[in-house]
């Protein structure tokens, strides 16, 4: 794999992250250290499982391609439709799901991520340990940028009531994990 094809590789798996910063910046007032945080936890899920992808070769294959759409339709289902639940019912602000918080930017990175683990598999059967790492750091770089740059999008936005941010957050993670099924499940 040349230099260019990792380069558009990374930026393929990035989309997703990329779309959930926009989504929780436009959400919630992250900080700017939490911004980073978040960007932090997308880059490392996103290095992370193409290696342990790239790890596990062929064994794991045809399982984690039939089950991979499921996990993130699952994990974004369960955030967006949390989001929305708690717009619709006006949860007060200290008992909604908080995207600023660890575990949940754990989930989300994981959910963004799990196309990458599927992607690392057919890393390990194509190409020696070197080139794997080298495309793992180029996504994980990638994705903290790209994610960044959401981020900083998403505040730069016109301001949108809570509320009506909440929901629309929530629609675009639900939105995300139903394409991610029908793509998987269609294609």
């Amino acid at each position: 794999m040349n230099y260019i094809e990792i380069l558009l590789l990374a930026l393929a798996l990035c989309v997703d992250s990329f779309i959930v910063s926009v989504t929780c910046s436009l959400h919630s007032k992250l900080s700017i250290r939490r911004g980073l945080l978040m960007a932090v936890v997308f880059a490392f899920f996103q290095g992370v499982f193409p290696f342990a992808g790239a790890m596990l070769g062929m064994a794991c294959h045809d399982l984690m391609a039939s089950i991979d759409h499921w996990i993130s339709f699952g994990l974004l289902l369960l955030v967006g439709g949390k989001m929305i639940v708690d717009a619709v019912r006006d949860v007060p602000e200290e008992k909604q799901l908080d995207v600023s918080s660890i575990g949940v930017m754990c989930l989300l990175g994981i959910a963004t991520s799990i196309d990458a683990f599927v992607v690392g598999i057919g890393l390990g059967l194509e190409t020696d340990m070197l080139n794997v790492i080298v495309t793992v750091v180029t996504i994980g770089i990638m994705t903290f940028v790209v994610s960044l740059s959401g981020l900083f999008l998403g505040k730069c936005s016109v301001t949108v009531p809570e509320r009506l941010a909440n929901i629309l957050a929530g629609l675009v993670l639900v939105g995300l994990g139903v394409y991610t099924l029908v793509e998987q499940l269609v294609g």
